[in-house]
């Protein structure tokens, strides 16, 4: 008897382009990047599929065809698989992104299309709601006064362009966590309620301009 094995089902496509200080600060994070941290002005892209096993197959699609990435994170999970790779040559990281696709027979446009879940902008944040948030924070810290944004997603890897995005909208803004992996995305983001709403409203655009299939 012969068992037939389904092809890995792409699920996220991303490609992060200029990464911002902050996030690639927080992709470079031991609990994120496993292996080579990236750095501000450097490119990545972001793969998800399942199952999670076949991440492996993903990883050497891109090496082995653009040895010059470097993979940050390679992450199996139960269900899913992801990989980060990155570099300073935007056209090094495409180039290994066509490889994953060529090798998969996929598309982009096959990755889901993400789906907000929820969103919210709080202004001037106790103090005892900025401790507890900062007990739980892998990122920078949130003060007591700022305007808090949190956003969440899924699939959960959408939170990595979402932050991204609106760091480059309003760089003065606080990345204090951003949580990219599990069932759903989540970004939380504080500073002046001016830059959160022009965060807000930035991931807003980014995650409706996002080609893909219903989840």
């Amino acid at each position: 008897m012969t068992l037939t094995v389904p092809g890995p089902e792409l699920r996220v496509y991303l490609l992060l382009e200029d990464l911002q200080r902050q996030f690639a600060a927080y992709m470079g994070t031991p609990s994120r990047a496993r292996g080579y941290p990236p750095f501000e002005g450097q490119h990545a892209l972001i793969v998800e599929v399942a199952p999670g096993l076949a991440i492996e197959r993903v990883t050497d699609l891109a090496l082995r065809a653009v040895p010059s990435v470097e993979p940050g994170i390679l992450f199996v999970e139960r269900q899913f698989g992801v990989l980060e790779v990155h570099a300073s040559d935007l056209d090094d990281v495409r180039r290994a992104g066509e490889a994953i696709l060529a090798g998969l027979g996929a598309d982009p446009a096959d990755q889901l299309r993400p789906r907000v879940l929820y969103h919210d902008v709080i202004e001037d944040v106790t103090d005892q709601h900025a401790v507890i948030i900062n007990r739980n924070r892998q990122a920078s810290m949130l003060m007591p006064g700022e305007t808090l944004l949190v956003y969440e997603m899924t699939p959960a890897l959408f939170a990595t362009v979402a932050a991204n995005a609106a760091e480059k909208v309003a760089p003065g803004v606080t990345l204090v966590d951003v949580s990219m992996i599990g069932a759903a995305g989540r970004v939380y983001m504080s500073g002046p309620t001016a830059d959160i709403l022009r965060a807000r409203d930035e991931i807003t655009r980014v995650l409706e301009a996002v080609e893909g299939r219903d989840q």
